[in-house]
């Protein structure tokens, strides 16, 4: 049976039907807690509870960790992005923990991005250290995987996408939304991921809902590809990519093939110019809400709630 851990500013917690219990620890990093199991199966026979409404809950996954990402992992992503599913790449970049935040913080536009976008993406939370090298199979797999949480992968297109990489666009401060929970699943929970379902919200209308079947590289064979070179430890995290719906999609072809004879600067000038007026990047003021969790309720990641500002 899965364990729902929250976190607040002083302490660790259970959620339970009833309400939230302490966790009795000293664990101040997600690495140390999931190193204190007795603890957590502790608070989660306890009858000493809190309503969870009274707690103000921040990101339950600590920095400094490693945040690896996957690129375009699902199918309906795939084919909006303008690329073939049956031959894209399992691909990999790394974002700055110093983005994560907690999953009701407000999300802040830097004054120089001009296109903000979201993602949606299942987080893949470490409990053990993988070294390069380890081999990983279905088996194997829960030994290194402890639990999932909600992730935002917040994205600055017109800083991502001229400059043809990652990491800056997508690490800046509260750019990566974490939780509410950290979801701990035993091993026939496990085997339900495919049926989990993620969706976000922008204003109280849905822009992304699908459901793992879509995703292209499963953890297992992804994190056979990440061993191959980058040891992640207890407590880091791995977003495993977002399907169809983000603000971002490919041009049509003949504006792909009549843009691709352009010299770089013009072709970027009237790219931005035509994004500018997607209404679907986010504005200040907009709620952004997202969930993960299967359809019949089993497995519920919980939903995370956060409020775009723009920096001034």
């Amino acid at each position: 049976m899965s364990i729902s851990v929250l976190r607040t500013e002083d302490a660790w917690w259970v959620r339970t039907p009833a309400g939230a219990a302490r966790i009795d620890t000293v664990a101040t990093t997600t690495r140390e807690l999931l190193a204190d199991r007795a603890a957590i199966a502790a608070a989660a026979a306890s009858s000493d509870l809190v309503p969870v409404d009274d707690l103000s809950l921040i990101s339950p996954v600590t920095a400094p960790c490693r945040v690896v990402a996957q690129m375009t992992n699902f199918t309906s992503h795939v084919k909006d992005s303008g690329m073939n599913p049956e031959t894209v790449p399992l691909t990999f970049f790394r974002k700055s923990s110093g983005s994560i935040s907690g999953p009701y913080d407000e999300v802040i536009r830097p004054s120089h991005v001009k296109l903000l976008d979201y993602e949606v993406e299942i987080g893949l939370v470490f409990g053990r250290e993988m070294p390069v090298g380890a081999e990983i199979d279905d088996d194997s797999l829960g030994d290194y995987i402890a639990g999932l949480v909600v992730t935002n992968d917040v994205s600055a297109r017109d800083v991502q996408l001229p400059k043809t990489q990652f990491y800056e666009a997508k690490s800046y401060p509260t750019f990566t939304p974490v939780g509410p929970a950290l979801v701990l699943l035993d091993a026939d929970e496990t085997k339900r991921f495919t049926d989990l379902r993620l969706r976000l919200w922008v204003n109280g209308r849905v822009r992304q809902d699908m459901t793992v079947a879509d995703m292209i590289y499963r953890p297992v064979e992804t994190l056979r590809a990440l061993s191959r070179f980058q040891r992640m430890d207890a407590g880091d995290l791995l977003l495993t990519g977002t399907p169809i719906g983000t603000a971002l999609s490919a041009p049509p072809k003949p504006v792909e093939i009549i843009a691709s004879l352009l010299p770089p600067k013009v072709k970027w000038k009237l790219f931005f110019e035509g994004q500018a007026k997607n209404p679907k990047y986010l504005q200040d003021g907009d709620v952004v809400e997202a969930t993960i969790g299967t359809d019949d309720g089993v497995l519920d990641l919980g939903r995370q709630r956060t409020v775009v500002r723009y920096a001034r």
